[in-house]
């Protein structure tokens, strides 16, 4: 009979482990605790075929090993990638970044979310405050909306001419031709919700507390202005999608299906595979007799209040 290498007080150390691990997973997913109740009602009534939660987190965890099987492919073989995750105002991106980068190591995968440019930016070319954040071999780089800026919220806001976006839209895609050239993998998603599910998002948002800070003065005018945007959005897919680096839209009504949808998507572009690993053993603890460990000032450390 194999001998069982956990002792009683390390399986209790690992099922807290264990436990742990869900709580994180149960904290991102904990989005309505601070909803209205009418708001809740009006939200289930909306989405009556959501995903089982169970089916859900199964489906989540599997494509999360995935990823960390294409972070160590890239590593492994120096490849470098970009993801650019560009939408409409609440349609689900970010939630989709954090699914794809909670598991993973961030000095290999790292998001990029630019402010708005400075007044030496502007005066820039325009892809170059993007170029330095470009990944080197072995990177994922997550780009949470992109020099797409231009085609989309700086054309409808009136904060590029329509000159400076005629450029952009002639500069593209031999700029990103030229991203693909030098061997970076380059892939796009466009995130789609429909006019009643933005509204409903951006009231939720309104009555959550946790939630306000992501309403900002562009996303309300993202209401104001939706057929300018929707017009945009179509002469940009029409425009910038090009062979070496095509959009793929993905349907966000349904944030968990969108979010499953798109990373088993994303882990389908690359040809991964396992990478061998040595294997790793636990070296013994060094113990000097001679050494004692020092008794710290009470002061030093943070009070336990929880």
């Amino acid at each position: 009979m194999t001998e069982n290498p956990f002792d009683d007080g390390a399986r209790d150390w690992l099922e807290a482990e264990l436990a742990d691990t869900l709580d994180e997973d149960f904290e991102i997913e904990f989005e309505d605790a601070l909803l209205s109740q009418e708001i809740r009602k009006i939200y289930n009534r909306a989405h009556p075929e959501q995903i089982d939660r169970k089916v859900y987190f199964q489906s989540l965890l599997r494509l999360q090993a995935e990823l960390i099987k294409l972070q160590d492919w890239v590593q492994h073989t120096g490849e470098k990638v970009v993801v650019v995750f560009e939408g409409r105002d609440s349609a689900g991106k970010g939630g989709v970044i954090k699914r794809i980068t909670q598991r993973l190591n961030p000095r290999v995968v790292r998001v990029v979310a630019l402010p708005a440019p400075t007044e030496r930016e502007k005066s820039q070319w325009y892809f170059q405050r993007y170029v330095p954040h470009l990944p080197a071999g072995g990177e994922i780089v997550l780009f949470d909306r992109s020099w797409y800026n231009r085609a989309g919220v700086e054309r409808v806001m009136g904060f590029a001419t329509e000159d400076q976006v005629e450029d952009f839209f002639n500069d593209v895609p031999e700029f990103e031709r030229m991203l693909v050239r030098s061997g970076i993998r380059l892939v796009k998603y466009w995130f789609s919700i429909t006019d009643e599910e933005q509204q409903m998002r951006f009231l939720m948002r309104i009555h959550d507390p946790m939630k306000q800070w992501k309403l900002s003065p562009m996303d309300l005018q993202s209401r104001v202005r939706w057929e300018q945007y929707t017009k945009a959005k179509e002469e940009m897919l029409q425009r910038s999608n090009i062979p070496e680096a095509p959009w793929y839209i993905v349907e966000g009504n349904d944030k968990k299906r969108a979010r499953l949808n798109c990373i088993d998507h994303l882990l389908g572009q690359f040809p991964y595979g396992p990478i061998p690993h040595d294997d790793i053993t636990l070296p013994e603890r060094v113990f000097k007799p001679d050494y004692e460990r020092a008794i710290l000032p009470p002061d030093l450390y943070v009070p336990s209040k929880y």
